[in-house]
């Protein structure tokens, strides 16, 4: 029996074989929600025989545990997108009001790595730039693991912060906005075409968390595509190469996703749709003055406990997002 010529392409069979495990995973959900409800039904025909505490408790349990792994197979089922499975490409942008805004955007920041660490998922810094007194002023993660695209496409848009100000010695209240931009990591053979008289390239120093410096040559690289306006920067790689093939990447993951949404605001108004699609529509707002809540706009989902959500309890504001484009 001869091999799929795919297996001479590493990077294809790794594909084939990540594919093949995210379709086991769903196989192997249903699998374990099928064996309870058999369970189930097993201990309700016992039940019918004479009440037994011990059976009825271990009834409630079961369902409790099966209503749980349908959830996790719809979510996964939902992920049915060309590129949900990808690794993602998360960048961080506070807008106007300095110190305040820089601030918050750390603390998005620390809510998307603890995220992504309850996850099991890995990320890599690939380009920080700091605050002038505190904050950030952009931060680009690429996030790795099974699904990351699709999980965190829910986050895409401009985040709203309300709160009294620590910078503000009046002790008045300020609202501060972060844009979070998502796009998935593309393999190397997708044809996104980028062309050379189109980009500028500039290399700089490269520095880390806090201003220490990575290195101490012009290593760093910034590439800004003039039609488009976009500006992707990369750091995190040893060599100037490294990073210009990483900058690389992040254009044509970008230029990628300008594409499907220009297909999907096509498609929208084609249908009569009102739906804003773009990077700048507000998703979600922090209130923590004068009372505490988050509130997704687009699902009406609300939680009266930010602290959680800072701390990374996201899974349902992008649970309910996900659920939400069914019907769209």
């Amino acid at each position: 029996m001869t091999q799929p010529d795919f297996w001479d392409d590493p990077d294809k069979a790794k594909e084939v074989i990540d594919q093949s495990n995210q379709l086991k995973e769903k196989v192997n959900l249903f699998q374990s929600v099928q064996g309870l409800v058999e369970e189930n039904e097993t201990i309700l025909a016992m039940l019918e025989e004479g009440e037994d505490q011990d059976l009825l408790a271990e009834l409630e349990a079961n369902l409790q545990k099966a209503h749980d792994r349908l959830d996790e197979l719809e979510i996964s089922l939902l992920l049915n997108e060309e590129y949900d499975g990808n690794n993602a490409i998360l960048e961080l942008h506070p807008g106007a009001g300095g110190t305040e805004s820089q601030d918050w955007g750390q603390m998005l920041y620390r809510m998307y790595t603890r995220w992504i660490d309850s996850k099991g998922f890995q990320y890599q810094v690939l380009d920080y730039q700091a605050g002038d007194e505190a904050g950030i002023k952009s931060v680009s993660l690429l996030v790795k693991g099974t699904n990351a695209y699709g999980l965190l496409k829910a986050e895409k848009g401009v985040h709203r912060l309300v709160r009294i100000s620590p910078f503000d010695s009046s002790g008045r209240r300020h609202t501060s906005f972060v844009s979070c931009e998502v796009t998935p990591e593309l393999d190397q053979d997708i044809e996104v075409e980028v062309k050379p008289e189109d980009i500028r390239i500039d290399t700089y120093r490269a520095s880390g968390a806090g201003g220490q410096h990575v290195n101490k040559t012009d290593s760093a690289v910034r590439i800004t595509h003039q039609p488009t306006g976009f500006v992707v920067q990369s750091q995190a790689g040893r060599s100037q190469l490294q990073n210009r093939e990483q900058a690389m990447t992040m254009l044509k993951s970008k230029l990628y996703q300008k594409q499907v949404e220009e297909k999907e605001a096509e498609m929208a108004q084609a249908r009569g749709d009102q739906k804003e699609i773009g990077w700048g529509s507000q998703i979600r707002s922090y209130v923590f003055h004068p009372y505490s809540m988050v509130k997704d706009h687009r699902t009406k989902l609300e939680s009266g406990n930010p602290d959680a959500v800072m701390d990374g309890d996201l899974d349902p504001f992008i649970e309910a997002y996900l659920r939400s484009q069914i019907d769209l």
